[in-house]
């Protein structure tokens, strides 16, 4: 068999810091054979849907990802062929017609709140991380994003954590903590986790190289 891309998949609720430590983790191969791809770029195409059932999509449920596109995706990513990842419109709620060309590259980041979720994900992943933070944490960090970069107010921020992101988290998201290798508490505040990480990296390439 010849060589082929390790994935590693890395889960964890809103406002858990998973997208810091992916980060933190990338940074650390900045110019090496390395990618990023986000799950957040893979909500499903809704243009066939008028703009009043768009606004009701839940985007913390299972269901409003396109995991078949995604997998088709990373299956090509293994066999070292390029694609073009979709782009999510937020103001329209649906994929925009712009696509972003992706090399790929020997190490693949899968991130999001449920590539966990999806077995057929799982099964695709050499190694799985979980980040775990405490519901209060999570919540302030969502509240201070949403409020300053999208301007939205405290009651509505408040109201979408209560029906929505919070009994998704507890449903859909916690549940996929059973499937990781590795639990990282504190996202990118936990540096000897994501030194661990880095140091595994490290050595997959090494590897890689060396055949």
């Amino acid at each position: 068999m010849g060589r082929k891309p390790i994935v590693i998949g890395i889960a964890g609720g809103s406002g858990s810091g998973k997208t810091s430590v992916t980060k933190a983790i990338y940074e650390q191969f900045r110019g090496h054979s390395i990618l990023l791809l986000e799950q957040d770029y893979y909500y499903k195409d809704q243009t066939h849907l008028p703009m009043k059932q768009r606004l009701q999509t839940n985007y913390d449920h299972p269901l409003a990802f396109d995991n078949d596109l995604l997998l088709d995706h990373i299956q090509q990513l293994l066999q070292y062929n390029p694609i073009e990842k979709p782009v999510y419109d937020y103001k329209l709620h649906t994929r925009s017609n712009d696509t972003i060309h992706v090399e790929p590259k020997d190490v693949v980041i899968l991130e999001g709140i449920l590539v966990l979720e999806d077995e057929r994900l799982r099964n695709l992943m050499d190694i799985k991380l979980f980040v775990d933070t405490d519901a209060d944490i999570r919540i302030i960090r969502r509240m201070l994003r949403d409020i300053k970069e999208r301007g939205r107010s405290l009651d509505s921020v408040v109201e979408q954590y209560v029906s929505v992101v919070r009994p998704m988290h507890n449903q859909f998201i916690e549940p996929t903590k059973r499937y990781a290798d590795l639990i990282v508490p504190e996202g990118g505040q936990n540096y000897v986790a994501i030194d661990l990480m880095v140091t595994k990296i490290q050595t997959i390439l090494e590897e890689k190289a060396i055949l």
